[in-house]
């Protein structure tokens, strides 16, 4: 459980600076930063405000207790809460779990969606169940999880402009608890430590028959197949500038530093032998990534090999999604062009979307 957080004085000071001067009553936003498993402190690198959503409507708003009830004063307008009544926060969440689920995409190595969080009063955010904020606080946590299952906690921040202050909770995935956990402000960006890594993936898949007579799709067995690679890639050996990576040695000298991964020349996680009629055809996913990581300091070079790895898993995940949603998008352009023109015309299915048994026959 983390049990103290460390925020970058900087970026945090300028995203306080923004909300003040916006004068708005409440933001919701995610915390992008990076939690170690191996000690009970976090860090917070940066705020970043959730976008309104595609109707042009706010991810927040503040609900007074008889809106939630149906029973709005006569005269109220515009969802205005009344007067006697201190309004709550109504989120929308899961505007927000999209929002951190497009951002984790794009994160390196070592930073990642470790939480929410709110700008409002103290009286809003005390009037709002803590069952309510928990929930959108799990739901960010299933959209960003990392193979490692390194954590299971998430932080929530509450900005408060009346009075004006900070506050940092640690919420348990599997729980509704909102633990309090010391905050304070200090200089990180500019002490993170750079790694580099070139990483070249040949991946072969095979299709097996259960497979092909099952409901399986080529995008089903892309995704084992990379879970496959990840517990491959966990047992690899590193070697940071040239050098073997021994144990919890810390990285001192500044600049860039260059990792190599040596995957075992034999794994152990797919030794079973098959015949060729088991299997009826081959996936192979090959390219290059350039993976990077940023270390915190204090942290071993251990901890910046195992960021490595992960940023090459969410990678890979991250692209074949991208990939498989922008296939999707030329789709539906395409069906409704041709729709308008002949109504008779059929739109097959895209390659990813077709079971194996329609492809064998």
């Amino acid at each position: 459980m983390v049990k103290s957080v460390v925020g970058d004085e900087t970026r945090l000071k300028f995203a306080e600076d923004r909300l003040y001067r916006s004068s708005i009553a409440v933001e919701v936003g995610i915390i992008v930063g990076q939690l170690n498993p191996h000690s009970e402190r976090g860090f917070v690198y940066d705020l970043i405000p959730t976008p309104p959503t595609d109707g042009g409507a706010s991810p927040c708003s503040l609900k007074s207790e008889g809106e939630d009830k149906g029973d709005r004063k006569k005269g109220s307008k515009g969802g205005k809460p009344s007067a006697g009544a201190t309004p709550s926060i109504l989120i929308d969440g899961e505007w927000v779990v999209e929002h951190s689920r497009q951002v984790s995409r794009m994160l390196l190595g070592g930073m990642s969606v470790i939480g929410v969080y709110l700008w409002s009063s103290e009286g809003s955010f005390k009037a709002t169940s803590a069952s309510a904020l928990s929930q959108v606080i799990m739901g960010v946590a299933q959209a960003t999880p990392s193979f490692e299952n390194e954590t299971n906690g998430r932080l929530l921040i509450h900005i408060s402009h009346s009075p004006r202050r900070w506050a940092c909770r640690h919420c348990e995935v599997a729980s509704i608890d909102l633990r309090p956990c010391d905050f304070k402000m200090s200089k990180l960006l500019g002490l993170l430590q750079s790694f580099r890594c070139m990483y070249g993936f040949d991946i072969r898949i095979p299709v097996f028959q259960d497979e092909v007579s099952t409901s399986n799709n080529l995008k089903t067995v892309l995704c084992r197949g990379i879970s496959r690679h990840a517990k491959e890639l966990q047992n690899a050996i590193a070697l940071l500038d040239g050098k073997l990576v021994n144990g919890d040695q810390q990285v001192t000298f500044e600049g860039l530093h260059d990792v190599e991964l040596l995957l075992p020349f034999k794994s152990d996680v797919h030794v079973e032998v098959h015949s060729s009629d088991e299997i009826d055809g081959l996936v192979v996913l090959r390219g290059a990534i350039c993976a990077f990581a940023y270390l915190g300091p204090k942290e071993s070079a251990s901890q910046a090999i195992s960021n490595i790895k992960n940023d090459i898993i969410n990678s890979l995940r991250s692209r074949l999604d991208i990939v498989l949603d922008e296939a999707e998008d030329k789709s539906d352009k395409t069906s409704i062009d041709f729709g308008k023109g002949n109504d008779e015309i059929l739109i097959e299915k895209l390659l990813h979307q077709r079971n194996f048994h329609e492809l064998r026959t």
